[in-house]
């Protein structure tokens, strides 16, 4: 263990093996750092929050602040971390809150971007990007595996699927599919994330189920997405292809937000991006 001199760390605060603490940090008497854990410098880590094995905290970062909400009374708050993130500089995550679930989850091998934000009460799972000022606001969920581009920003209540990607400078207030790409100040999909699907060496019969069943959806419906959808799980098509199973499952759960649409509807077939 290493504490620098001009750190402040609480008592009670829980260390780790080999847990680093750089010049000028600050470190809550509620907080659990695991091992390994380094904080740079300048990094303030608060509240009850615990954060995973061998994370890195850049300067500037300050984890675990209270949910910035009015009237937030939540003496039960906390915030969990997994492990191996990297925080960059200026990172922002906040606490759960009383009028949510008293908890922020964050999952393992995240890389969270210079300047970028993570609102209370959300729910953020594994290998997920997040680049340059990217805000996400309260109650949000993101699956594994997505990839937001730069100053993106996410309306509270909302969902974003397993391995979509969002471009930059998109703003997102519709729930996105799994695989989807979206794009735009009010985001639309341009079809699916073809580019990191075959990174994850999805093998190439369920990626052509895939495109089967957005065009079936989001292209060639004549009702509803909820409509389209429900007539893709009756056809029984794609009946054990997980991945569709989990488009059409996600589309027809019961959602706070609306699912995001195509750009095009009634076209032929999705972009190659």
């Amino acid at each position: 263990m290493a504490v620098h001199p001009t750190a402040i760390v609480e008592d009670g605060a829980h260390l780790g093996a080999g847990v680093e603490i750089g010049p000028f940090c600050i470190v809550g008497r509620e907080v659990s750092l695991g091992d390994g854990v380094r904080l740079l410098s300048h990094a303030i880590v608060t509240g009850k929050t615990h954060i995973g094995a061998e994370t890195v905290v850049h300067p500037h970062a300050v984890i675990g602040g209270e949910a910035q909400i009015h009237n937030n009374n939540a003496p039960d708050a906390r915030l969990e971390i997994g492990a191996r993130n990297v925080f960059r500089e200026g990172v922002t995550i906040s606490q759960g809150s009383a009028k949510g679930h008293n908890l922020t989850k964050i999952g393992d091998n995240n890389f969270l971007m210079a300047g970028s934000h993570i609102g209370h009460d959300c729910t953020v799972g594994n290998n997920v990007i997040l680049a340059n000022g990217v805000v996400i606001g309260g109650h949000f969920e993101i699956g594994d595996g997505v990839i937001m581009g730069g100053l993106a920003a996410a309306q509270q209540f909302g969902r974003v699927g397993r391995y979509a990607f969002i471009s930059g400078l998109s703003g997102i207030s519709t729930d996105v599919i799994p695989y989807g790409i979206a794009i735009g100040l009010h985001v639309r999909l341009g079809g699916l994330n073809l580019v990191g699907l075959r990174r994850r060496k999805v093998p190439r019969p369920v990626i052509h189920a895939l495109r089967a069943a957005y065009r079936a959806i989001f292209l060639e419906g004549k009702g509803s997405i909820q409509d389209s959808a429900r007539e893709a799980e009756a056809s029984q098509k794609w009946k054990g292809v997980a991945e569709v199973e989990e488009v059409i499952s996600f589309i027809l759960a019961d959602a706070i937000r609306p699912i995001t649409p195509a750009r095009h509807r009634g076209g032929a077939g999705d972009d190659e991006s």
